[in-house]
């Protein structure tokens, strides 16, 4: 069986993976010479960048996804796909999906990343991931519950395990997650619910190494950690965890441990790679090695963007940052590579230009390094809402995600704190009921 396309004399540019990465290339391709298939597990573009306010009730999830059939619909020569990906045959120059194969001429892995465990299976079973949008809503679900569940008749540890929170790993996403965490516990859970004391949630920030945001300026790091620390937030650093059984996180600092029924993993991602690649072209982080043209390394006809590739050069010798832009930039010069080959002309090499990092840590509050520029506080947290506004996929989508975050600015409040799909949780404590499932 094949995957049903459209018949075409053109050269056929296969592209798996809808993310930021898979849809430059495309972009870049779009109204050329050229039939351009986009394979997708799912039939939206999602905007990770924001999943962790879907998580903690600021955004509903529609309002950072939207449909990639409706980016592409005025272009005749891009075609789309949801299919999921079982096997590659570079040989054969064809990909094996659920729906059937599909042949090639160029084929682009965007795949993307996945929540790297390191190879810890019970933090694997128990903990929460954040990396799709049903993780997200899983987790915005497991929060409220925990709070619905903590009203019972329960002793102290067990209210405490309900209520309290950690997050693991000191990056962009776990600092941000930590700071959206500790303003529900200042300004909304208290007037959700007036019965429990609140003052007993804690939340913890478990990070490995010496300081947060790591890859950002020394300013940024010590902001964040102030800010954190002045929202409540305990702070552990050089602190690695060993180990969770759903009720307890053990570390390498405390044999005691941490209570929290609910650990959200941000430490760390690994590439999605799919069957059929040799295993000499994985390194590091489970990423294909690229060459300056982003094609995999043993592969002439096959190239890899975004977090599933690494392209070692003199400033980045374990490869590229894991972010939007660096996928985005790839992308194009993918697209634009594959032009010239057809044309016979030689290709140029990926150069990245590095726009900055930010990281918000709550309401007023954020972090944006450019170059030489450092800004904090309310000037970066405003900086921080316009570029995400920016880049964020139509008008529509911008629209919401603006009024939420206005509309949450003078309120106080975050809307969307409704559990419509109840998550069962893999470990209940002894005498609560099991939460049905879906």
């Amino acid at each position: 069986m094949k995957v049903v396309v459209p018949n075409s004399n053109l050269p056929r540019v296969l592209i798996i993976g809808g993310g930021f990465g898979g849809l430059a290339v495309a972009n870049a391709l779009r109204n050329k010479p050229f039939q351009v298939v986009l394979i997708d597990r799912h039939n939206y573009h999602t905007f990770q960048p924001l999943l962790y306010q879907v998580a903690t009730g600021g955004l509903e999830a529609d309002s950072i996804a939207f449909p990639i059939r409706k980016i592409f619909n005025t272009h005749d020569n891009i075609v789309f796909r949801v299919a999921n990906v079982t096997g590659i045959d570079p040989e054969g120059k064809r990909v094996e999906t659920d729906l059937g194969a599909l042949t090639y001429d160029y084929l682009v892995l965007a795949t993307g990343s996945t929540t790297n465990f390191f190879g810890m299976k019970d933090v694997e079973e128990y903990a929460c991931g954040m990396k799709t949008v049903v993780e997200s809503l899983d987790l915005r679900h497991l929060i409220l519950q925990n709070f619905e569940d903590a009203h019972q008749d329960l002793d102290p540890l067990e209210r405490d395990q309900l209520t309290n929170f950690v997050v693991v790993g000191g990056g962009p996403t776990g600092v941000e997650t930590a700071g959206a965490l500790a303003e529900l516990k200042r300004n909304v859970l208290p007037h959700d619910y007036p019965e429990l004391d609140l003052r007993q949630m804690e939340i913890h920030l478990i990070e490995a190494g010496d300081r947060l945001l790591a890859g950002m300026s020394d300013k940024s790091s010590e902001e964040a950690k102030d800010t954190l620390e002045r929202l409540g937030v305990n702070l552990m650093l050089n602190t690695q965890v060993t180990g969770y059984d759903g009720k307890t996180v053990t570390t390498n600092k405390s044999a005691k441990g941490i209570v929290a029924a609910t650990v959200i993993w941000a430490a760390g991602i690994k590439g999605v790679v799919p069957d059929g690649i040799e295993d000499t072209s994985i390194g590091r982080g489970n990423r294909l090695q690229v060459d300056e043209f982003n094609r995999v390394k043993g592969y002439e006809d096959v190239f890899a963007i975004g977090d599933v590739a690494s392209m070692s050069t003199e400033a980045y010798p374990n490869g590229h940052p894991q972010v939007a832009p660096a996928a985005m930039q790839m992308g194009e010069r993918v697209g634009r590579n594959i032009i010239r080959l057809v044309k016979g002309a030689p290709l140029k090499p990926f150069e990245y230009f590095d726009k900055g990092s930010m990281a918000t840590i709550g309401r007023n509050r954020a972090v944006v390094d450019f170059r030489k520029i450092h800004m904090k506080g309310w000037i970066a947290w405003v900086t921080w809402m316009f570029v995400h506004l920016l880049f964020l996929i139509g008008f529509r989508n911008r629209a919401v995600v603006f009024v939420n975050w206005v509309w949450s600015y003078f309120t106080y409040d975050k809307g969307v704190r409704l559990i419509i799909r109840p998550y069962k949780r893999k470990v209940e404590l002894d005498h609560l009921d099991p939460v049905a499932t879906p």
